[in-house]
C-alpha cells in the first residue's frame, strides 16, 4: 500500500483487534510498513489470517474474543512469546446490531409493523455495548499491563455517532460516545506512566458492515446514502487511506508525543456542518 509518509516504527510491537475488518487490517499494513511488528487480534481467525498472510514475516494472526478476558490474555501470551512486550495497541473491535436498530427515524402513534424504540432487544443493546466498549476496557486492561514500566500508545475506533447520534441506531450511537470518554479517562489516568491514549473517529465510509445499508442490490446509492453524502461538506464517502495519515501521526512519538486525550474525526466536515 502507499502511505502519505512513514514514521520509524522499527521498535513496535502492535496490537489491532477487529484486524479481519477493512479498516483495521489497512491500520495493520500501514504500521508493518513503518516497520511494526503487528498482531492481528479478531474472533474471524481465517479472515486475520489472511490479511497477516499478506503483509507477511512482520504480521501474526491471533484469533481472539474481545468480549473473553482468558481469551484475552491467551492472545497476549501468543504476542509476547513471538516478540516480546506489546507498546501499541489498536482497539478496534466494535459494530452494531439489527436487534439494537429501529425501523423509524421518529418516532409517531402509528407504530403497527415498525420496530420502533419500544421494540428493541435489550439483548442487542447489551451486545452492542459489550462489543464496542466492554471489549476495549478489557483488552486494554490486559495489554496496557505490558506499558506501565516502559510507556505505550493507545489508539481507540471512535465514529461520528460519538459527536452527532445517527438516527434508528441509539445503542451504536451511545456505545461510541463511550468510547471517546473512556479515551479520555485512559489519557489521564496513565499520563504518569508515559502512555498516550487517543481515538480516531471516522465519519462514513463503505466497509464490509454497512455495504448493504448504503448500496442496493443493484449498487446504486440508497436514501440513505443520499442523506449521508447531503450532510458531509466534501460529498463524498471516505476512502480507508484517509485515516492512514492520522494514524501515523498518533503512532509517532516523536510528531505527536505530547498529543493526548484527543478523539480525531476524519469526515470529510460531517461533524462541523449543521445543515443551514
Amino acid at each position: 500500500m502507499k502511505l502519505p509518509f512513514t514514521v520509524d516504527l522499527r521498535d513496535k510491537v502492535a496490537v489491532i483487534t477487529g484486524a479481519g475488518g477493512i479498516i483495521c487490517s489497512e491500520f495493520a499494513k500501514a504500521l508493518a510498513q513503518c516497520g511494526a511488528r503487528v498482531a492481528l487480534l479478531d474472533i474471524n481467525y481465517d479472515a486475520a489470517k489472511v490479511y497477516a498472510e499478506e503483509i507477511g514475516e512482520n504480521a501474526l494472526a491471533v484469533r481472539c474474543n474481545c468480549l473473553d478476558k482468558d481469551s484475552i490474555t491467551e492472545a497476549k501470551k501468543t504476542v509476547n512469546k513471538a516478540w516480546g512486550k506489546v507498546n501499541f495497541l489498536i482497539n478496534g473491535a466494535g459494530g452494531n446490531n439489527p436487534k439494537a436498530t429501529c425501523d423509524n427515524e421518529y418516532m409517531t402513534p402509528e407504530t403497527e409493523g415498525i420496530k420502533d424504540f419500544f421494540a428493541l432487544d435489550e439483548s442487542g443493546l447489551k451486545f452492542v455495548f459489550d462489543l464496542n466498549v466492554t471489549s476495549a476496557f478489557l483488552v486494554t486492561q490486559v495489554f496496557a499491563a505490558d506499558m506501565i514500566k516502559t510507556g505505550g500508545n493507545v489508539i481507540n475506533v471512535s465514529s461520528m455517532n460519538a459527536f452527532r447520534p445517527l438516527t434508528k441506531i441509539p445503542a451504536y450511537s451511545a456505545a461510541k460516545a463511550g468510547i471517546s470518554n473512556f479515551t479520555q479517562w485512559l489519557a489521564v489516568h496513565f499520563a504518569p506512566c508515559r502512555i498516550r491514549c487517543n481515538a480516531i473517529a471516522p465519519g462514513f465510509f463503505v466497509t464490509k458492515q454497512n455495504r448493504d445499508l448504503l448500496f442496493d442490490e443493484k449498487g446504486e446509492p440508497t436514501a440513505r446514502t443520499g442523506k449521508i453524502l447531503s450532510a458531509t461538506p466534501m460529498k463524498k464517502f471516505g476512502e480507508i487511506s484517509d485515516l492512514t495519515g492520522v494514524l501515523l501521526w498518533l503512532a509517532s512519538d516523536e510528531a505527536s508525543g505530547f498529543v493526548t486525550g484527543t478523539v480525531i474525526p476524519v469526515d470529510g466536515g460531517f461533524s462541523a456542518y449543521s445543515g443551514v
